[in-house]
């Protein structure tokens, strides 16, 4: 539990918890919530799976730094304290062996993400089945909201993880079997058209060894942090914090394990969530 009138270190998914999944812009009752909180003298994080380029239209809000890479990166006040990309070995053997299975896969660096185009094309070449012209859609719009590129552009950067999506579990099973040793498969699960998506992140990090790394450097209890996520990829997260929220509407799993949910982002979740909790007054 939180001690009341401490100093907390809060810490925000951004995906479908502070905005609308692969937008940019948080609600107004967000973005005052954040101010008033850091005025009260709480320190506020993005901490998401989000690459540090893709959270730089966000930075203009106000926060106290930000976990980015599901935690392989992570800047406070400017600082960096911590930087964990793969080695070139383990990232030409992840890349390699998930392009040998048909892995469709978004490498994420600091400063750029870079997507296999075949996925779009087995979406146009099957559009008529099921959502794929949905999903395809959605795809196009998120690439172009989050600065996503196609690999020919991506020229050999550092890579902190990889977002991979399958057209079936065999797809995935040498993978894991490959890269079991360093990497742990997020896996999100199938989708109405089929597709099993997840990521591949490097067991150094993850986002709840993000919270304590952050809480240690500016000497606040874990007890006293706060986390809010939506996702199965935030379960390390709130079960890290000393107060673990999920978002209404987020994983049924992740609800089971959190101490509370709160209402989702368009019902101005974040603001009603720091009001019940006391962050702000």
């Amino acid at each position: 539990m939180l001690k009341d009138m401490s100093q907390k270190a809060i810490f925000l998914d951004v995906d479908g918890t502070l905005t609308e999944p692969g937008s940019n812009i948080p609600p107004e009752s967000a973005i005052q919530a954040i101010v008033r909180a850091r005025k009260e003298g709480h320190y506020v994080f993005l901490c998401t799976g989000r690459n540090y380029e893709m959270l730089r239209p966000l930075l203009q809000y106000g926060f106290d730094g930000v976990v980015a890479s599901a935690g392989g990166y992570i800047e406070c006040q400017g600082k960096v304290i911590y930087d964990c990309p793969m080695t070139e070995e383990q990232s030409r053997t992840a890349m390699g062996v998930l392009k040998e299975n048909g892995v469709f896969r978004t490498v994420e660096c600091r400063d750029g993400s870079y997507t296999d185009e075949g996925f779009k094309e087995l979406l146009r070449n099957h559009a008529g089945e099921g959502n794929n012209s949905e999903l395809l859609r959605w795809r196009e719009q998120i690439e172009s909201a989050l600065n996503i590129r196609p690999m020919k552009e991506y020229r050999g950067q550092a890579v902190y993880k990889i977002v991979v999506i399958s057209q079936s579990w065999e797809q995935l099973v040498e993978p894991r079997k490959a890269l079991t040793f360093d990497f742990a498969f997020c896996i999100q699960g199938g989708d109405e058209s089929g597709f099993i998506n997840g990521e591949v992140v490097n067991r150094a990090f993850n986002k709840g060894k993000a919270v304590m790394r952050v809480c240690d450097y500016f000497h606040i209890p874990v007890c006293d942090s706060v986390a809010i996520g939506d996702s199965m990829n935030d379960r390390e997260m709130i079960a890290a914090a000393g107060l673990g929220i999920c978002m209404a509407g987020g994983s049924m799993e992740l609800r089971r394990m959190a101490d509370d949910t709160c209402p989702p982002v368009w019902e101005d979740g974040i603001s009603r969530a720091f009001l019940k909790h006391h962050l702000i007054h």
